[in-house]
């Protein structure tokens, strides 16, 4: 007997539910406003009684928006007493979420027009100007104090990279960067701790980015790990004197394999990984220097200078003073990268900013966003390992 196959009409299906959700929806918040309103009039609705503060008068009809659909919701009118709702807020037409789905559209690059249709053609309203304008007011305060706020433990570890975008400036298209820090705190938690507009990665963007986070309490840094930059190793040496610089290992393996022939990419790839794999800071350095040797014999010179200037700061991490349970994860940048292009999966769509400023406010937005589960709550690293030496730093 064939069996028989359920057929299921999404669309309808949908329906159904949002009309339901809808209904129950309507039905609690009516009796949590009636609930609200026996509370002020001091006894139950037709109850007498001589503590009675007010009385009712009936209901008027106030239609809210929400993500199941439009419903309208009967508000009890009171004589006697104003009746103002702890459940939804006054002259409220939309639920939270609809007017931040809006704003994220706005701050993803749509225009105020466009905002404007979509609400139209989704909801069956239009969202006041107005209201969008001071809604965008308080994200971007909310943002901004989030940004500044102080930072009051110490920070052992320290990742910091740019996020490259485009913006308009003076009829062109150019690329800056926002500069984003993450640290790892004496708690053993990762946080987010700077993100700033950087315009280029230079050292002057980066002497202000350290420089601002020296001023919100950043202490206690013991290794700063990114990207090969002079501007930031160099502002590290100066504002952090109690910290090393890591080169990111990942990075610095691509940029020797660039300069490595295909011919020889896989016997470069295995013998760069047995440099890493050493548990030593000397043995690692030891066999980077057999391994340039061996570049220079297959005509690698590019690939063989590449190793010998970088080598030292790309195995910092191998010090003593680092514990080797915390190697694996200080000596890349892979933990701020991931954020990092999930930062710029979402700009991506936008293409060029209008202004520096809004692109900070999306890229802040993301970050916050991304950041607000257990990556944040989960701890990263056990830093007892550590031990005294932590509070020295700084």
């Amino acid at each position: 007997m064939p069996e028989k196959i359920i057929q299921v009409n999404q669309a309808m299906f949908e329906t159904q539910l949002d009309r339901m959700v809808t209904e129950k929806v309507t039905q609690i918040l009516n009796r949590m406003l009636d609930a609200e309103a026996d509370e002020l009039t001091g006894t139950a609705r037709y109850g007498r009684s001589d503590a009675r503060k007010a009385y009712r008068a009936g209901h008027y009809e106030r239609a809210l928006t929400i993500k199941a659909g439009k419903m309208a919701v009967k508000v009890p009118k009171l004589k006697g007493a104003l009746f103002e709702s702890a459940v939804i807020e006054r002259y409220r037409r939309r639920e939270e979420s609809v007017e931040e789905a809006l704003i994220d559209m706005y701050l993803a690059g749509v225009s105020t027009r466009r905002v404007d249709d979509i609400s139209q053609a989704l909801w069956g309203e239009r969202m006041p100007s107005q209201t969008l304008s001071d809604k965008l007011k308080k994200i971007y305060e909310d943002i901004d104090a989030w940004r500044q706020r102080p930072l009051s433990q110490p920070y052992p570890y320290v990742f910091m990279d740019g996020v490259w975008h485009k913006r308009s400036w003076g009829g062109a298209i150019e690329n800056v960067s926002v500069l984003v820090a993450i640290g790892v705190g004496s708690d053993g938690h990762r946080e987010v701790i700077g993100v700033a507009e950087g315009m280029k990665e230079d050292a002057a963007s980066w002497n202000s980015f350290v420089s601002s986070l020296i001023s919100r309490g950043l202490a206690g840094v013991r290794m700063v790990t990114g990207d090969r930059c002079a501007g930031l190793v160099s502002t590290v040496g100066g504002l952090l004197p109690g910290a090393r610089y890591q080169r990111c290992m990942v990075h610095f393996m691509r940029n020797v394999l660039a300069r490595v022939s295909p011919r020889h990419t896989r016997w470069a790839a295995d013998a760069l990984k047995a440099v890493f794999a050493m548990e030593s800071r000397e043995a690692a350095l030891a066999k980077a220097g057999q391994v340039a040797v061996e570049m220079d014999s297959r005509k690698l010179k590019e690939a063989a200078k590449c190793l010998r200037e970088g080598i030292g700061e790309t195995t910092t991490y191998l010090l003593e003073d680092y514990p080797v349970e915390h190697r694996r994860r200080i000596r890349t940048n892979n933990m701020i990268e991931r954020l990092n292009r999930e930062i710029r999966r979402r700009t991506r769509v936008v293409g060029a900013f209008p202004d520096g400023r809004s692109a900070l406010m999306l890229i802040t937005a993301r970050i916050r966003y991304v950041t607000s589960n257990d990556w944040s709550t989960r701890r990263y690293l056990d830093m007892s390992r550590l031990g005294d030496t932590m509070n020295k730093a700084n």
